[in-house]
């Protein structure tokens, strides 16, 4: 009896805690993501940066348009200096956005121009089963 009480404990255990696990695992995919893309952003390549959009974010801003934003306001910030992800959220809903699944990330991020910034990283996960990014901002 105690054996069987033990196995369905964590069995429901399993159960509760295999949905955390799974966005956990979305969570990192899409950090990775992330990760890559801001290294575009980072050495200046931001007319390449679009192209590894989602098609949602391709939709919204043209290439050229996009080029021209980043010249304007990430540009002068300069270099990296430090980048730390401060938080990231699974959510399968965003203001203004289709649904979908999405990972929001935070960094507190340095530049070289500004000692302190929040950078705001929305991946996607788009039909072919990439993360790509729908939306940046920076604070």
């Amino acid at each position: 009896m105690f054996r069987r009480l033990i196995v369905f404990t964590l069995f429901g255990v399993i159960l509760v805690c295999h949905p955390l696990w799974a966005d956990q695992d979305k969570e990192t995919e899409a950090l990775m993501a992330a990760s890559e893309w801001l290294s575009a952003i980072d050495g200046g390549n931001y007319a390449d940066s679009w192209d590894d959009t989602s098609k949602y974010f391709q939709n919204s801003v043209e290439k050229n348009k996009w080029n021209d934003t980043l010249v304007a306001f990430r540009k002068p910030l300069g270099d990296v200096l430090s980048r730390k992800v401060t938080s990231k959220k699974y959510t399968t809903e965003l203001p203004d956005a289709p649904d979908g699944e999405y990972v929001v990330i935070q960094y507190d991020t340095s530049f070289k121009n500004k000692a302190s910034a929040v950078e705001t990283v929305t991946p996607v996960l788009d039909e072919e089963g990439t993360w790509r990014v729908a939306g940046y901002f920076i604070k």
